[in-house]
């Protein structure tokens, strides 16, 4: 491993100017920085700690019924949070979905909307990946490519975000609130990460220096709360990243959809908002034929990048089952195994 600085900021302010400086990145639970590390794939020259910083690690409501959640609360603490649970049902099953009880310990709710991609040429430093170096080439594209995207991918890049919390975070309008050189600054979540383009290597709209200090659920995304699923696919029934996932939440007034939220995950480099699917579902009476439709429009855009035209259409089942789930209501407690399809009903998780 590299040889690199450390440096433990008392504040929000030394932290920031710590990290603008070039080669600096923020470390706090390093679930996955710590492992890029070890394999060469990430060199930093100065780390950033930010683990102690005060006030980061609080969720709360705020006076118009938003919800603050600090960038340090753990994504465990937070899905067992019975309150938030209860509002944000979509959101704590997905975190339960999520890596292994361990990691979801220690892995941190800012460093969930960064952590990279697990494109495997990415990870492995002998492997051209322009989102590593720029300008070396993308060797996942003749590669082993089936898991790879499907949606806004670029000749240059091809690799998908892998977060399973901020799909139902995207679907419900979350705002990140960022703290950089030019004081504080909110963005939706959904500008956050960056399409590949020719600029894979720049995966965020985040400016050196810039520190995700929290992340805020606003009034309405409590409204969904009766209808909401996440559902993903993986390849083993735990510990796995996501094949294709999808956030369902739906508003049901007198037998129709007045509104609908739909997001997927593992499809492309940011969690993907399918907001033409939403369109077409609001107004209408939540039938079978309406949640097709509504698959195909959210996955009209969708070409394979390889070996993977499968998961377009296992894309479009999954939206049409999170839709069918969401609105037969938001079951009373979490399901055994969270966010799988072949669950619908099951023990505790609180």
């Amino acid at each position: 491993m590299k040889q690199f600085d450390y440096i433990r900021p008392a504040t929000v302010a030394e932290a920031v100017a710590a990290a603008a400086q070039p080669g600096a990145t923020y470390l706090a639970a390093g679930t996955n920085l710590l492992d890029l590390m070890k394999g060469n794939v990430s060199r930093p020259d100065r780390l950033v700690d930010v683990t102690h910083l005060d006030g980061l690690d609080q969720i709360e409501t705020l006076a118009d019924g938003s919800l603050r959640i600090g960038a340090l609360v753990s994504n465990a603490d937070l899905a067992h949070d019975a309150e938030f649970a209860k509002s944000y049902p979509a959101v704590a099953e997905a975190l339960l979905s999520g890596a292994s009880a361990q990691l979801r310990n220690a892995a941190t709710v800012g460093g969930n909307l960064l952590q990279r991609t697990r494109c495997a040429y990415f990870y492995d430093t002998a492997s051209r990946c322009n989102k590593r170096e720029a300008g070396s080439g993308c060797d996942a594209r003749d590669g082993e490519n089936r898991t790879h995207a499907v949606l806004g991918w670029s000749e240059s890049c091809i690799a998908t975000h892998p977060s399973d919390f901020c799909v139902p975070l995207v679907a419900l309008g979350a705002i990140v609130e960022i703290e950089g050189r030019n004081g504080r600054r909110e963005i939706a979540l959904d500008e956050l990460h960056r399409l590949p383009g020719d600029t894979p290597e720049r995966e965020s709209v985040l400016e050196p220096g810039d520190l995700i200090v929290a992340v805020r659920l606003p009034p309405a995304a409590r409204g969904f709360a009766a209808h909401a699923r996440y559902l993903k696919v993986r390849e083993r029934t735990s510990y796995a990243f996501a094949i294709v996932s999808a956030a369902a939440a739906l508003r049901i007034e007198n037998g129709k959809i007045a509104e609908a939220r739909l997001a997927l995950g593992g499809v492309a480099a940011k969690p993907w908002r399918a907001r033409a699917a939403e369109d077409v579902l609001k107004g209408v009476a939540p039938t079978a034929d309406a949640f097709q439709e509504a698959a195909w429009r959210a996955l009209a855009d969708a070409k394979p990048s390889g070996d993977n035209a499968y998961k377009i259409e296992l894309a479009r089942r999954i939206v049409v089952r999170a839709l069918t789930l969401a609105a037969a209501g938001t079951p009373a407690r979490i399901p055994a195994l969270p966010a799988s399809p072949f669950a619908s009903s099951g023990a505790i998780h609180a």
